[in-house]
């Protein structure tokens, strides 16, 4: 079976490898010109490293990423609302990893090249269109020239996979009338920066709340500098209700302003693992995104065509679920086209596992998710508190932290059966 891929991101490479281990022939189709490590850091959960482990994944892994120990919440203030152990520290059987997203992106590339061949991923092919009939899909990349022409290049193939993001033409071509992402007021701005390791030196810290959240984590020890980390940090802000379209167009490749980010920062959070305000300033580049999504659909796969990662489910980066959902979509589709005679009844059955569950990610991610716990100790303690215990109970918060790893399919028992 020839399976046509649009997208060379997370999803679309680890959807090639699956495919490519069942003994299939993946093809992807990248509409850039090259495949860069872009992007800053992410959190990969233990139910999705379970499956890069199965793919062979998890040495490579460990030499350019971080193990999450642990993970704090905390209020603006530096109180800590909830602490627990995370990964094979919480008794899980495989890690959970703090890293950079073009690092994990290079390490599947790597793979694909290793495994499939080098000529397993075309770049510079923007998905333009495509056709079906009862036999097979065609796909029309539009490919521009170094003079500036275009041309279009027509592939043929069993299957197409629309793993092209959340400006996703695959999804586009079923519902064309969705319009842009619908943004939530929130903006983000994310960098990385060589700095001293905090507390264990891989322990992660979610301070503040939704309408002003800071983010830090370290995401690599290769940095050139003896005793630093690569740390990850991340400043999330409401500037609106969401009524309004956001004010800039969602991508990862805008650089932020530090005149229009600091005073958002600067005595706003005040913490003991270290300055925020010295750590952003030390950042040469960082990146400004806002806060989107799509409302979930009612259908994913359509004859021999279906969607896979952000063209399928873009959610809030809320509760680390972006990438590890992706992966989880790319092993179940593999394995469904593996175990059915017919293409379209495997992207039905693929459709009727993986599209509830992310859809509930999706709405739970808008309520906050995990990060809830710190929403509301700020709602009823927004100047501080003497214990934790007389703003929220125990009970209360393990209730929206567990709950959260279980409707999302990375509790303990969920990852290690």
């Amino acid at each position: 079976m020839r399976v046509i891929i649009a997208g060379g991101g997370i999803g679309g490479l680890a959807a090639a490898l699956s495919l490519h281990e069942r003994g299939f022939e993946p093809l992807i189709f990248e509409q850039s010109k090259h495949v860069r490590e872009l992007g800053v850091g992410i959190n990969t959960l233990p139910h999705a490293i379970k499956e890069l482990a199965a793919m062979g994944l998890l040495d490579d892994l460990d030499r350019v990423a971080i193990r999450t120990h642990e993970l704090i919440y905390q209020n603006r203030f530096g109180q800590t609302v909830w602490q627990e152990p995370r990964g094979i520290d919480a008794g899980f059987d495989v890690p959970q990893f703090s890293i950079h997203r073009g690092h994990l992106q290079m390490v599947l590339y790597k793979a694909v090249q290793e495994r499939i061949g080098h000529d397993a991923v075309t770049t510079g092919h923007r998905l333009i269109q495509f056709e079906q009939s009862d036999d097979e899909v065609t796909a029309i990349f539009e490919v521009r020239q170094d003079d500036g022409t275009t041309q279009e290049v027509s592939v043929t193939g069993d299957v197409l996979i629309g793993a092209d993001g959340i400006h996703s033409v695959t999804r586009a071509a079923f519902y064309p009338g969705e319009g842009p992402p619908t943004w939530n007021g929130i903006m983000l701005w994310r960098g990385a920066v060589e700095w001293k390791p905090f507390l264990t030196g891989r322990s992660m810290v979610i301070a503040g709340g939704m309408d002003a959240k800071l983010v830090l984590y370290p995401i690599s020890n290769s940095v050139p500098t003896p005793g630093k980390t690569l740390m990850n940090w991340a400043v999330a802000y409401r500037m609106g209700d969401g009524s309004t379209p956001p004010p800039r167009r969602e991508d990862w490749s805008r650089p932020g302003k530090l005149d229009e980010l600091m005073p958002l920062v600067d005595g706003v959070f005040t913490l003991d693992v270290l300055d925020p305000v010295a750590l952003i300033k030390a950042t040469p580049e960082f990146y400004e995104y806002p806060m989107c999504d799509r409302d979930p659909v009612e259908r994913w796969s359509f004859g021999r065509v279906t969607l896979l990662g952000d063209a399928a489910h873009p959610m809030y980066p809320v509760g680390s679920n972006g990438a590890s959902q992706a992966i989880l979509d790319a092993r179940a589709l593999a394995r469904h086209l593996a175990n059915f005679d017919s293409p379209v009844g495997a992207l039905q059955a693929y459709d009727l596992e993986r599209r509830p569950a992310t859809a509930e990610i999706v709405r739970t991610n808008r309520g906050g998710g995990p990060e809830r716990v710190i929403d509301v100790v700020e709602a009823r303690a927004p100047d501080g508190f003497e214990r934790i215990e007389d703003v929220a109970t125990h009970a209360e918060l393990e209730a929206i932290v567990k709950g959260y790893q279980a409707m999302a399919g990375f509790s303990r028992d969920q990852v290690n059966r």
